[in-house]
């Protein structure tokens, strides 16, 4: 049986990579996401292979993102005080926007800070861990359709020449074929490519990709010519780039995770449901009887009905009513895959 939707496929792929993956080092751990990139390229899945160690003092510092000015501070933070230019490399912006950093992450007890005259001095609590690998880029085309195939080769294209991910990957909807259609579209060889039995949620590798080199200078392709005569445009991004969008794209793929999806739904919709079987969890539409997409669930659908007001009281054992039930389990699962962060569920703080 086919999924319902790209976004149902997604879902079955995210639970097998959380299952399933293996990775590069047997000692890593996995974390999975979904929908995150750069403003120029956004990926579907996100699979990272990271240090166990690394991720564990990762925890410390909370669940919330940090975004790329932040990073630059703490990781350049001093052990000892220090005046803060003095501390952290020329940002190639203004100075004003470092200071601003300082004081949030002051605020998310990050950094230290204290002032000496008019002088701000910063301080680490902890240094900030190199807690990433590898980063597996994946791409889902559940029906991959002739037209889908070449938009699909100029997208991997780009991936392989900006070396951004150390794998890419696309992951399609397995079919009874002796031979699978995808393994005749006409993708760049660096690409890996798996089949996907949505029903069983297994996965099968049927082209292994090549090891892209993220520690190198990479090709960004800005216009690729529909014929055959002229010249792509592209130009150079450096390693260092590259570094920092990969500590900023883990550091999203962390807060978020794959289980986001609803924070963008209903949840407190009456006809909103996560329903389990074999493969994993999925939110499931009583009044579409299927898999409802982030676009479609939402106050503008016709089917929205708000939950009962009596769900959320004596109905329901748990306060809040089934919505916010639905929210706390996702993020319980959630902060389960991120060692460090167990005194939130306790807490339970992001609900």
């Amino acid at each position: 049986m086919s999924s319902d939707s790209e976004f149902a496929f997604e879902l079955r792929v995210c639970q097998w990579a959380e299952r399933e993956w293996t990775p590069e080092r047997a000692d890593s751990v996995v974390v999975v996401a979904r929908q995150l990139g750069t403003q120029y390229r956004r990926w579907d899945t996100l699979v990272l292979e990271c240090d166990p160690e690394g991720l564990q003092a990762r925890g410390a510092f909370g669940a919330d993102a940090f975004d790329s000015d932040h990073l630059h501070v703490l990781e350049h933070a001093p052990a000892e005080w220090t005046f803060y230019r003095d501390a952290l490399p020329d940002p190639g912006y203004p100075w004003r926007y470092v200071r601003e950093s300082i004081h949030e992450l002051a605020d998310r007890e990050a950094l230290d800070t204290r002032k000496r005259g008019r002088r701000i001095e910063i301080r680490r609590t902890r240094p900030y861990p190199d807690w990433v690998r590898r980063v597996v880029a994946i791409e889902n085309k559940p029906d991959l359709t002739a037209s889908a195939a070449r938009d699909l080769a100029g997208q991997l294209e780009r991936d392989v020449a900006l070396g951004l991910a150390d794998e890419v990957w696309v992951a399609t909807e397995a079919t009874d074929e002796r031979v699978e259609p995808i393994l005749l579209a006409d993708f760049p060889p660096e690409a890996g490519v798996l089949t996907v039995d949505t029903d069983a949620g297994t996965a099968e590798t049927v082209w292994e990709p090549r090891s892209l080199d993220v520690d190198g200078h990479g090709t960004r392709i800005t216009d690729r010519p529909g014929d055959d005569y002229s010249a792509a445009r592209f130009e150079y991004v450096d390693p260092d780039w590259k570094a920092g969008k990969r500590r900023a794209i883990a550091e999203r793929a962390y807060e978020w995770g794959w289980r986001s999806y609803a924070d963008t739904m209903r949840p407190d919709c009456r006809h909103f449901e996560l329903r389990a079987d074999e493969t994993g969890v999925s939110p499931y539409c009583v009044a579409k009887e299927r898999t409802p997409t982030a676009r479609e669930c939402r106050a503008g659908c016709g089917s929205f009905e708000p939950e009962p007001p009596v769900w959320r009281t004596n109905g329901w054992p748990i306060e809040g009513g089934p919505g916010a039930a639905t929210k706390r389990l996702l993020a319980r699962r959630r902060r389960e895959r991120r060692p460090g962060l167990e005194y939130l569920l306790v807490a339970d703080l992001d609900v």
